[in-house]
């Protein structure tokens, strides 16, 4: 039952992802973070069981580290570390599939903000913005009726604020807090949170 939000502004990418770790009937926590930075300039909003979303962040995260420190800090662009995931995915998806369904954002000098929509099936595609979960009902609709190739970060920022009114408003689900933050060309920052992650 989670959502992960991401919709694209001249300069960057907005990540939005909701902070409820639920199984079954039963809700665990209200202030996880589901939105691994991966290096310096992009990070990836993910939705599936937290076994799976903890285990398949930290490898991607620590492969990419890995990639840079065996290649005299050569990172790779935001569309490389997009088409490694998804390599990882389809080879996994033969021997024990991992249950997650991502959003990739990222902001490269040369080339600028980018995103990636990803699924479990490895299915992969360069969007202007998505979503992940039972919410993207509500959210794909107010995305494509405001998005526009020269929104600013605030209108940005706006977009995704509609898009969580309305889950707040009409989802079935109760998904209280939600963690939002953005990609550009300073880096990734987190611009607002409902649950502080560090309080356990």
């Amino acid at each position: 039952m989670d959502t992960v939000l991401a919709i694209t502004f001249k300069g960057g990418v907005v990540l939005a992802a909701d902070q409820s770790n639920a199984r079954s009937i039963i809700s665990y926590q209200s202030n996880i973070d589901k939105i691994k930075e991966l290096t310096s300039h992009s990070a990836m909003g993910v939705a599936g069981p937290n076994c799976d979303l903890v285990r398949f962040t930290e490898y991607i995260a620590k492969n990419l580290a890995l990639y840079k420190l065996n290649h005299d800090g050569t990172q790779l662009s935001t569309k490389a570390q997009a088409n490694f995931c998804r390599s990882e995915l389809a080879e996994a998806l033969r021997k024990g599939p991992y249950q997650v369904n991502l959003l990739l954002g990222g902001f490269d000098k040369d080339v600028g903000q980018s995103l990636y929509y990803m699924d479990y099936l490895a299915a992969l595609e360069k969007v202007n913005y998505g979503a992940h979960g039972h919410a993207s009902n509500f959210c794909l609709s107010i995305m494509d009726k405001e998005y526009r190739d020269d929104l600013s970060e605030d209108a940005a920022l706006k977009v995704i604020d509609h898009c969580i009114h309305e889950i707040h408003t009409r989802f079935l689900i109760s998904q209280p807090n939600f963690m939002v933050k953005v990609i550009d060309k300073d880096g990734v920052r987190v611009v607002k949170f409902g649950g502080d992650p560090a309080d356990t």
